[in-house]
């Protein structure tokens, strides 16, 4: 089944799984045409126009990690963003590079005051990212660990939740979007509700997804692991054993084999 480049489940993007607007037969008399009917279906077709974005809050954010970190997460009962005080246990297979942890660190999330980059968990808007892709096609990204860079996508999950997840967690302001990786120079941020919510819009509605790849979304502190609503996985193999891991926990999201997240880009 085709994935929405929006990161929306299959039907509730309009864009990706467009909806036939409604006909409504105009019956008339004599010939003439109904005038009242003809506004009627002139609101109609406007009315579903103008819903072929959909509410950002069913947008889903992807959290990639390690199969090996899965434990510390659930023992930890949330994701932890790197800067959390309770994150005293490191990654087993730590995904970014040293390089990339420090600048997280020193990069200051616009319009939030002090804050900086470390301090959120990140989420991908797509599960398709550029990081991503570079992991499985085993490009050069100085943003990836050696560990990183030497694993297979098999080995790799994808936590899934939702923009109202993730809201519905924090406070106004702790929900930051940022239009390419949240560490570059370049990178511009959406720290308030309405300001994300309009980038989202944004990212969502260009066709050529060539933002939204690099596009993050930030969550201040944490993200409970009961938020999870989704671990995606690359072969049954993967799913089962998940699945063993989640057992000897509290939580029980649904565990999918989904191998498009995790073949190889084409060329």
């Amino acid at each position: 089944m085709a994935e929405c480049i929006h990161g929306l489940e299959a039907g509730l993007c309009d864009q990706c799984f467009p909806k036939a607007v409604p006909v409504l037969e105009v019956v008339t008399a004599a010939g003439q045409r109904n005038a009242r009917a003809k506004a009627a279906v002139t609101r109609r077709a406007a009315s579903a126009a103008s819903k072929t974005v959909e509410s950002v809050s069913d947008q889903r954010i992807y959290h990639l990690t390690h199969i090996r970190n899965l434990a510390g997460i659930l023992s930890s009962g949330a994701i932890l963003a790197d800067s959390n005080e309770t994150f005293t246990g490191r990654p087993e297979v730590d995904l970014s590079s040293p390089e990339t942890r420090e600048s997280r660190r020193a990069t200051a999330v616009s319009g939030l005051g002090s804050a900086n980059v470390a301090e959120f968990v990140p989420f991908f808007l797509v599960p398709n990212s550029t990081m991503w892709e570079d992991i499985r096609s085993d490009s050069v990204d100085p943003r990836l660990s050696p560990e990183a860079r030497g694993a297979v996508a098999a080995d790799f999950v994808l936590l899934v939740s939702t923009v109202k997840h993730a809201t519905e967690h924090t406070d106004d302001g702790a929900i930051v979007v940022t239009d390419g990786d949240a560490a570059h120079v370049l990178t511009r941020f959406a720290a308030s509700t309405e300001s994300s919510e309009r980038m989202l819009r944004r990212l969502r509605a260009d066709d050529n997804a060539e933002t939204i790849v690099e596009a993050e979304l930030l969550v201040k502190d944490s993200l409970p692991f009961e938020l999870v609503t989704l671990v995606g996985v690359a072969n049954d193999r993967a799913r089962e054993e998940v699945r063993a891991i989640l057992k000897s926990s509290e939580y029980s999201p649904k565990v999918s084999v989904y191998p498009p997240w995790f073949q190889k880009p084409e060329a």
